[in-house]
């Protein structure tokens, strides 16, 4: 059931309220004055508070940034009988979510809740996203190697400084990408990621760049590119090394003019973009071979981050495994498995060629095809398929 907090001096507008909120299935709960609203707010959470603004001692634009504090996902509804414009526009720059004046209209009243309601419902669902989302970007390991590379990235993360990501298939690249932009003045923009290697080399000038209408046969319709997407946010050019050079060279220009020119235009489009970068290549052999611009590299490299192959930090295996068992089986609905400790010493054996990817498809499949416990015999049994 709903809960709302009344804060208010006067004691027939108190009961009213609640006896109206009761009757409409809400949990109702009374607060005389700001200090003991405080003291409730200290143990309960709310979905909504209604603040008078008139009370002694501490009045409800006081106790306005108090309640926020420490309940900030909270909406706050002020109510007032000695309301005007001046005092409604403080309390909405304060963080209260309206203002009402007395008489209370009733529908109002009721519509405002529900709406508000509806507010921090959508924040508190935001937030568990949030954390969902940044979980599944975690970066997991507490071997020298891993923590080298972590501590480099939060360094750099807070500059727009442009940075290279080297490392084998399957390392977590695009986990240190993540983690540039998360701890970035650009964290609110847009992370827009681009595949280089899965894009065909024709096309691959307007899923950066965009299109104009006509530029090409299936060009029905104008078309915002990768570019644009990621204005005021990152830009993420995955397996860079597989570029197309004509496409490099228009890269090339976005990065040193912050300029780009839809394919089939001529216009010149202003973008602000942090680009990173990342390739499983080695680009000064690319760069040998003439398949990558040495420009380019010396461009996107201010800051190189080579991610470690699992075979450089096997210390990192036994916390990989724990926390991959506890999410998988979380992803199935089932107990978390437990592994035993000469299963892990099992583990540190195998050449792990695919890396962090492929450790996490045999822990995977290990919860499959094992009992409750994952031993040794398990490892050998179930790892040749690999």
């Amino acid at each position: 059931m709903p809960k709302i907090l009344v804060v208010d001096d006067e004691r027939a507008i108190r009961n009213t309220l609640k006896d109206i909120l009761e009757y409409e299935k809400y949990d109702v709960e009374l607060a005389e004055n700001a200090d003991k609203a405080l003291e409730i707010i200290k143990g309960n959470e709310f979905d909504v508070i209604l603040c008078d603004i008139k009370m002694p001692d501490m009045d409800g634009i006081e106790l306005l940034p108090r309640l926020i504090e420490v309940h900030p996902d909270t909406s706050v509804v002020m109510i007032s009988g000695h309301g005007n414009i001046d005092t409604a526009v403080e309390a909405i720059k304060k963080g209260a979510y309206d203002f009402i004046e007395k008489p209370l209209d009733l529908n109002r009243l009721l519509i405002t809740i529900r709406n508000a309601m509806d507010k921090s419902s959508l924040v508190t669902e935001t937030k568990t996203l949030r954390k969902k989302v940044s979980k599944k970007y975690e970066i997991i390991g507490e071997s020298e190697a891993i923590k080298r590379v972590i501590d480099i990235t939060d360094k750099v993360a807070p500059t727009d400084a442009k940075v290279l990501i080297t490392g084998k298939n399957g390392t977590g690249k695009e986990l240190f990408a993540r983690r540039l932009h998360d701890l970035s003045s650009r964290s609110q923009g847009p992370f827009v990621e681009v595949n280089c290697a899965a894009i065909p080399s024709e096309l691959i000038e307007s899923e950066l760049f965009g299109h104009e209408k006509g530029a090409f046969t299936s060009a029905m319709k104008q078309r915002k590119g990768k570019f644009e997407q990621a204005e005021g946010g990152t830009l993420f050019l995955d397996e860079i090394g597989d570029m197309s050079l004509s496409a490099q060279a228009k890269v090339l220009r976005a990065l040193q003019e912050n300029v780009i020119t839809r394919v089939g235009g001529d216009k010149q489009i202003n973008v602000d973009v942090r680009v990173i970068a990342a390739t499983n290549k080695n680009l000064h052999k690319e760069i040998e071979k003439k398949n990558f611009r040495e420009d380019l590299f010396h461009r996107i490299s201010v800051i190189i981050l080579n991610v470690p192959r699992l075979n450089d930090r096997l210390e990192d295996i036994p916390i990989l495994a724990n926390y991959f068992i506890e999410q998988i089986c979380g992803e199935y609905g089932i107990q978390p498995k437990e592994i035993s400790g000469d299963a892990i010493e099992e583990l540190k054996k195998i050449n792990w060629t695919g890396n962090i990817r492929e450790f996490r498809n045999v822990i995977e499949r290990l919860i499959i095809l094992s009992e409750d416990v994952i031993d040794k015999d398990d490892i050998i049994d179930f790892t040749v398929m690999k």
